[in-house]
């Protein structure tokens, strides 16, 4: 999968990224091609060889489509997952939850932030856990909003709703 400059993707644990360039430079006597990512509302510039891009998980903003999918597993209210039910320390659920928010895989963000919502519903969060909702909520918002062209406000407003909404 080829990403052009001046279009945006998604960078594992790092969001949304721009496409800024796409160089060519010499390793080990060897030429490679990169791609020059520039994360979304930070000063931070991620190098990725584009022969290795897709195995490091730089993908394609989601579809409106997909969309529809991330507020689906927000609004499942069952407390289904072990974390719900204290049977995990809490050393293993934030090993298990920096995982999933590292994947790349926004169903598996929409996952984290709807189990650390539904957690927080039964008792107060550590300072990590709240670390972790907060990364899963922004890494959420910043893909929705672009996905759909809407401010992140709206996006924020959207997901706050659909997780304070009971059945």
């Amino acid at each position: 999968m080829m990403f052009k400059v001046g279009k945006k993707a998604v960078y594992p644990a790092h969001g949304v990224v721009q496409v800024m360039a796409i160089e060519s430079k010499e390793i080990c006597g060897s030429r490679k091609d990169f791609y020059i990512l520039q994360v979304i509302d930070s000063d931070v510039t991620v190098m990725v060889p584009t022969d290795n891009a897709e195995t490091v998980g730089l993908r394609q903003v989601i579809s409106k489509t997909q969309i529809t999918r991330i507020y689906k597993i927000l609004k499942n209210k069952s407390k289904d997952s072990e974390h719900q039910n204290g049977h995990q320390s809490w050393n293993k659920r934030y090993r298990e939850y920096s995982d999933k928010l590292k994947s790349g895989d926004i169903f598996e963000v929409a996952n984290v932030l709807k189990d650390i919502n539904l957690l927080q519903n039964d008792k107060d969060l550590s300072f990590g856990e709240k670390r972790i909702m907060d990364s899963a909520l922004s890494l959420l918002v910043k893909e929705i909003s672009i996905a759909k062209n809407s401010k992140e406000e709206q996006i924020t407003k959207e997901i706050d709703k659909i997780l304070t909404t009971t059945d």
